[in-house]
């Protein structure tokens, strides 16, 4: 015969909304199959009540056995093969019906008690065995709930190891209470062949022997199509007993496996936390407002699938859409004293939600997957090792290392400093003469060396990657400051005691951007030189947070730079104009000396001709040439000799 359906009892510890309503499928077959069979037994109990009826309730058997075809048995997985088998009775036992009275001891023994066993011990242990698995999940639900409520701030040990003890005993009776109750149903799916087929075999035999010789209506072919369903009947027999064996050796091994997870915080150093996860599932409790300052918090069952959290409660067949989580943003939260809270947001910002794990390690792998798959990894060839890679480099971008604490060094303003390093306000002269000032509240979230500076994905990326790493390792604290934008530079200010922090030359800043949907965050890139060598120019990207300004800022930055631009250009015509009348000037002065010479020349010909005379010629026959200056210090010369003789 084909293979039986099973419950998966590997999968009760896990106790997902798919293994409900799969255990729901089998106690609705289970239903069905109680249902039928409590109608077989009335017919063949009428065959053992009245032998003045065995012909009508032959029939009714018959007509019954027609019927099964008709019955919709969920797990009617070999329907036809069962189907035609009892067609094939159907058809006997209606020729034998109106000439054959069946002796009631014989059919007590043979017909009436293989059913009467199942009706009376099997169905009945599957309805005690569900209602004890009912009570010990309403406890398990129960327990959960209030170690769910145990409150963190105001921790009791007592408490909390009574509520430990408590959810780790409802967890256990319910896994072991759900493999037995499992065990039954898979096992009900032998034991309703066996009851189906044994009735029938020994109600035949009971004929045959009857009848002693047989009868007209009995040939070789019904003995040998009887021999292959006695056959049948005992093979399904020991494949139900191996099957049974299997299960209860299934059952102790994973009672003794799973002990460890009964407790709901495992023990961290026993199960690491796996931060390459692209996909998850588990239960979470969901936060939902019912008012102002009320809120309600439900248990369900999440998952992920591809870009998107689904959520499925118990009894759904399927899961429904939760939240889109491509892009989105996932931390950590404290909210109303609950432990192992986060929340996601949309990437639009519209959408958020809060969410409780059971434990720290679930708490962080929920952030951590979730984050993998808000970065789009999981539809690459490798999820997990591209996961690892991006988390490594998010580790790094929040890790200070000593060329980024010597790139800040280098970016503070040299001046009057206090006792905490920062500059005081005698740097402030430097700004006071711009154009522009312009003051903004930001909040530091990061900074990190990027490759290339040419295209505002840049920044895109730097912001997602700081985020991811902030909310990867915990890090919420943001340190408040004022940004000041001037022509000349961007100066960060301690809002408290209005030093400088750092200041940013507006010439270096290269890139600037605000985030595409969360116009809170902008960033800019700023190229200095760092390395070994000063000609080395490398690219680092900030980002902030503001309240609502990104786009204000960056505004700022570019009207910044632009007066920036005006200034240099205007700068550069002033100095060529200086140029031009420097060199208008210089042509003048070498004009006027060219004017001086020929002035000198013209003189120096005129004392020429005037030395020409006969009365001027020296005493050795020769004419001596004097300058206009020359000849004014002699004539000097001469009138002070002319005193001294006199004196």
């Amino acid at each position: 015969m084909p293979g039986i359906d099973k419950l998966p009892i590997e999968e009760t510890l896990e106790d997902s909304p798919q293994t409900r309503s799969l255990l729901g499928v089998f106690e609705e077959d289970a239903t069905a199959i109680s249902n039928y069979m409590n109608q077989l037994y009335q017919a063949m109990h009428r065959i053992y009540d009245a032998q003045n009826e065995l012909s009508a309730a032959t029939h009714l058997t018959s007509k019954l056995l027609k019927e099964y075809e008709k019955q919709r048995f969920p797990l009617g997985g070999d329907d036809e093969v069962m189907s035609s088998t009892l067609q094939q009775f159907s058809k006997v036992i209606d020729e034998l019906s109106s000439c054959h009275a069946v002796l009631s001891t014989q059919l007590a023994d043979a017909m009436m008690f293989p059913i009467t066993q199942f009706k009376e011990r099997d169905l009945k242990e599957i309805l005690t065995l569900k209602e004890v698995f009912q009570i010990a999940s309403n406890d398990h639900d129960a327990a959960i709930h209030r170690y769910s409520r145990l409150s963190k701030k105001r921790e009791n040990d007592k408490a909390k190891y009574e509520v430990t003890e408590d959810v780790y005993t409802s967890r256990k009776k319910q896994h072991q209470t759900m493999m037995h109750y499992f065990c039954s149903l898979n096992t009900l799916q032998y034991k309703k062949k066996i009851a189906l087929l044994e009735p029938l075999l020994g109600y035949m035999q009971a004929q045959i022997s009857f009848f002693k010789m047989g009868s007209e209506n009995l040939n070789e072919q019904l003995e040998e199509f009887l021999t292959n369903i006695g056959t049948s009947v005992q093979n399904v027999r020991r494949e139900m007993d191996s099957d049974v064996e299997t299960m209860q050796q299934t059952i102790e091994d994973l009672e003794i496996a799973s002990d460890p997870l009964y407790v709901p915080d495992p023990d961290p150093m026993k199960f690491p936390v796996n931060r390459n996860l692209t996909r998850k599932a588990g239960y979470l409790n969901a936060r939902n407002k019912t008012g102002l300052v009320s809120s309600t918090w439900d248990r369900q069952f999440y998952f992920t699938q591809g870009g998107n959290l689904m959520s499925q409660a118990r009894g759904d067949v399927a899961g429904g859409l939760a939240m889109d989580i491509d892009n989105c943003s996932v931390m950590a939260v404290d909210c109303e004293d609950r432990r192992y809270c986060f929340q996601i947001t949309s990437f639009d910002g519209k959408k958020s939600s809060i969410l409780q794990a059971e434990s720290k390690k679930d708490h962080e792998e929920w952030i951590c997957t979730i984050n993998n798959i808000s970065k789009q990894i999981y539809l690459s060839e490798n999820p997990e090792e591209t996961a690892a890679r991006v988390n490594q480099s998010a580790l790094e971008a929040v890790t200070p290392s000593p060329s980024f604490q010597q790139r800040h060094e280098s970016l503070r303003p040299v001046g009057r400093t206090n006792p905490f390093g920062e500059s005081g306000r005698g740097t402030r002269s430097e700004t006071e003469d711009s154009i522009l000032h312009q003051l903004f509240i930001v909040r530091f979230l990061g900074s990190m060396e990027v490759k290339s500076d040419d295209n505002p994905d840049v920044v895109y990326e730097t912001m997602r990657q700081i985020l991811a790493a902030r909310a990867i390792h915990n890090i919420f604290r943001m340190t408040e400051s004022h940004l000041l934008v001037t022509c000349d530079c961007l100066k960060l200010i301690d809002p408290q005691t209005q030093v400088t922090r750092l200041t940013f030359p507006l010439p270096s800043v290269v890139l600037y951007a605000t985030h595409q949907e969360n116009k809170r965050l902008f960033g800019f890139v700023l190229r200095t030189s760092g390395g070994r060598s000063e000609s080395h120019l490398s690219s680092v990207c900030y980002i902030f947070e503001s309240n609502n300004e990104g786009e204000k800022i960056c505004d700022s930055v570019g009207l910044a730079k632009q007066i920036a631009l005006h200034a240099e250009l205007d700068r550069r015509a002033s100095e060529k104009q200086k140029e031009i009348e420097r060199v208008k000037e210089k042509q003048q002065k070498e004009l006027s000396k060219q004017k001086q010479i020929e002035k000198d020349l013209e003189e120096q010909s005129r004392l020429i001709a005037a030395s020409s005379r006969p009365n001027q010629a020296s005493s050795e026959g020769q004419f001596v040439v004097l300058s206009s200056s020359q000849s004014e210090e002699s004539d000097l010369g001469e009138e002070g000799k002319k005193r001294e003789s006199e004196a």
